[in-house]
């Protein structure tokens, strides 16, 4: 069975009239058309015999003149005697022999003659000749006379309708798929963290699916602005707390322990910035089309100010949609990983028909591959080799992957041409 509904559904639709069809054909085939030919081929031949009969009974018509007149008024036959002579060798038969078959069997029933046929040589006629003593006689007729020819029209009537019907079934089915399909578009860029505009059709079921997702659609974003709006609200009482500190510290007279407490606010600051980012999931951005090339000349800039060796290279249309923001912060965090634990950093960028495909390549201590998906848990940090976000929260790639996620897409980490960690940002277009 195909893949897709819309073949499957033609298969329903086809296989059906095409075994009716094969059915009707092979009945009419056997029972009509080869009935109906053998009958005109008895016929046929029983005039022959006739003939036979009136030449061998009336010797006075000589010359046969009055047998070829009564032969070509009466039974639409050409008649003639051809005088010593023998039958010719056996002809060609031809591949579809259903008038062959039954004309010989008639004629060796009813003439009980040796005899000649000849059904190929001349598309209208037929010859037969039959061998009468040393004498022959040869008879032309129409070929009609004794085949059905006109059968033919019934299976082309029957194929012509058919595939009317399945036109019909073919356009039908496709406006009936059609609804389906924008309710798959507008799923996946709703996946894709785009709105897409859509509006239920085609039949009841369908419309339900429809006013399903919508509805869905709707849950999921009202649960999203009532979670923004709520960490909108703590993110305000947390900041003016933090506020305050830094306004008691500004008003205390210097020291080192006053320095040490200001580090602690600076850093819970930052911090709770990073856990409001990750809880948020920067949601409420509009994706829209942005210039990647620009973005990664901006961070390959940034990368060098800090004394690093930083290559860039973009590869096809450097348009493409996503939410410039989140997709910023995604970026900024895997090349901010690559700048803290290495010297070098390549960064690569391609986009075709289905894909957008960003890789990060450093010359670091790079991670473990049985632990390059468990960086990607919420506050996890790796004691060893390389703490992908040493210093910080523990959050880098997790954000990272979930503005991926949002995008449609997803982050896969592997070992660098560099001999550090690469990692690779794969979104669909």
């Amino acid at each position: 069975m195909p893949k897709g509904l819309y073949p499957r559904a033609l298969v329903i639709v086809i296989a059906p009239v095409v075994l009716l069809q094969s059915v009707i054909a092979y009945v009419f085939m056997e029972r009509h058309w080869q009935l109906v030919t053998q009958r005109l081929s008895a016929a046929v031949s029983a005039d022959i015999a006739m003939l036979i009969d009136v030449y061998e009974s009336y010797p006075q018509d000589a010359d046969i003149t009055t047998l070829s007149r009564i032969a070509a008024e009466r039974l639409g036959m050409d008649v003639d005697i051809i005088p010593d002579t023998d039958l010719p060798a056996p002809g060609p038969r031809p591949f579809f022999s259903l008038l062959d078959n039954a004309l010989s069997t008639e004629l060796s029933q009813q003439v009980a003659r040796p005899f000649w046929l000849d059904t190929v040589g001349r598309s209208s006629l037929i010859e037969i000749r039959i061998k009468l003593g040393k004498d022959v006689m040869r008879i032309l007729t129409r070929r009609n006379a004794a085949y059905a020819s006109n059968s033919h029209i019934f299976l082309l009537w029957m194929i012509g309708t058919s595939l009317i019907l399945l036109t019909i079934a073919v356009l039908f089915l496709r406006n009936q798929i059609r609804p389906i399909l924008k309710l798959a578009d507008a799923a996946e860029a709703f996946g894709k963290g785009r709105d897409a505009e859509f509006r239920p059709r085609g039949a009841r079921e369908v419309r339900r699916a429809g006013n399903a997702f919508i509805e869905m659609k709707r849950r999921v974003e009202r649960a999203i602005g009532e979670r923004t709006t709520m960490l909108n609200g703590v993110s305000h009482d947390l900041r003016t707390i933090l506020t305050r500190f830094r306004l008691s510290l500004a008003l205390l007279e210097r020291s080192s322990e006053i320095e040490a407490l200001e580090k602690d606010v600076d850093e819970m600051s930052r911090m709770l910035e990073d856990y409001l980012a990750f809880a948020r999931g920067d949601a409420g951005e509009v994706p829209v089309e942005t210039d990647i090339r620009a973005l990664l000349e901006e961070l390959k800039a940034d990368a060098e100010r800090q004394g690093h060796q930083t290559a860039l290279e973009v590869m096809g249309d450097p348009l493409v949609v996503v939410r410039p923001d989140a997709f910023r912060r995604l970026l900024t965090n895997l090349v901010s990983n690559a700048a803290r634990y290495g010297d070098r950093i390549a960064i690569r960028a391609t986009h075709d028909a289905r894909y957008l495909i960003v890789t990060v390549d450093d010359d670091g201590p790079g991670i473990p591959p049985d632990q390059r998906e468990e960086v990607f848990r919420p506050f996890f940090r790796l004691d060893e080799a390389r703490n992908v976000d040493g210093g910080g929260t523990g959050l880098g790639l997790a954000i990272a992957r979930d503005i991926a996620r949002a995008h449609g897409g997803d982050i896969m980490l592997g070992d660098s041409p560099l001999g550090g960690l690469r990692a690779t940002v794969r979104l669909p277009v």
